[in-house]
């Protein structure tokens, strides 16, 4: 897949982040996460991202990001494309992304560098080693301590034909209409906040109609509903559902820090498709937090 074809399929549908399986003792189990892949593969969206946030690539070792990539790529072959996620310190995250091209990845998307901010010239210059460093797509994740300006945009879109996404986890509306204003179809623009939803019909006003779906991980029926929802301008259902689903569990997963992907793994195992534990720094929900979620999914149904 060269990497116009990975922007053809960022331009509509529903994405997604897989969570990473880990059995008891913590360790990658391949077994459960090509079980996981085969289960959500079918439900329609346009493209999974391995190893992303909600996959936990922060807690990865290199051997295990390996593994992972090889996993998805394998067991999703012919049913949906395998973007990898790729971040961290510029030459580790070369690594990543050349041995994700190796495995056969359709692309990647490039998450934060590390802890220490960098000047747009340092992010210039870490964003296009990395596009360089490979021939298929990138998508850079405008998030944490990369957060670029739409002239820095601008730049590495002349530097770098295969830098063909633009992903937005901050929620910055005046930074976000200017960047589209810019650079108009040069990018694919994608939602990348948590909890997507909450923000979807906001970013498609602003020329962003694709987001990814954390709770696509344990309720991909009710998150392709809600994306439909958004894609015909249902108010109505997205209304429904953002009052009785999204707002309630937006109030479980602002209580620590961390819970954005805590949840999710405890969602997935309410409905079935246990993924194990969460990694340190990570905590998992409480007792009574994962019984408060587990009322909210039963509400809506088999998926």
């Amino acid at each position: 897949m060269n990497p116009q074809d990975l922007k053809q399929i960022m331009s509509s549908g529903l994405l997604s982040f897989p969570l990473t399986d880990f059995d008891a003792n913590g360790d990658f189990n391949a077994k459960g996460y090509a079980a996981r892949l085969e289960w959500l593969a079918p439900y329609g969206a346009k493209a999974l991202f391995a190893a992303g946030g909600t996959g936990e690539f922060f807690s990865l070792t290199g051997s295990e990001y390996a593994e992972v990539i090889k996993t998805a790529v394998q067991t999703c072959r012919g049913k949906v494309p395998i973007i990898a996620g790729a971040g961290g310190p510029t030459r580790f995250a070369i690594e990543c992304a050349q041995e994700a091209e190796r495995q056969g990845a359709h692309g990647i998307l490039l998450l934060p560098h590390y802890l220490t901010e960098a000047s747009q010239e340092g992010l210039i210059n870490h964003v296009e080693q990395v596009c360089k460093s490979v021939k298929f797509g990138v998508i850079v994740y405008n998030r944490s301590v990369s957060k670029f300006t739409p002239e820095s945009l601008a730049i590495l879109a002349e530097r770098c034909p295969n830098l063909i996404g633009f992903k937005d986890g901050v929620g910055d509306i005046e930074r976000m209409s200017a960047i589209f204003m810019k650079m108009g179809d040069r990018f694919s623009y994608l939602g990348g906040l948590p909890t997507a939803e909450v923000y979807a019909a906001a970013y498609k006003a602003l020329g962003t109609p694709v987001y990814s779906s954390a709770v696509f991980n344990f309720i991909p029926k009710t998150a392709m509903q809600f994306y439909e929802a958004v894609r015909t301008d249902d108010m109505a259902t997205q209304h429904h559902l953002l009052r009785e689903f999204f707002h309630p569990l937006l109030n479980i997963r602002n209580r620590k820090q961390g819970y954005a992907v805590s949840m999710i793994k405890a969602g997935a195992r309410i409905v079935g498709h246990d993924a194990g534990p969460v990694r340190a720094p990570l905590s998992e929900l409480a007792p009574h937090e994962c019984d408060e979620l587990a009322a909210l999914i039963a509400k809506l149904g088999p998926q």
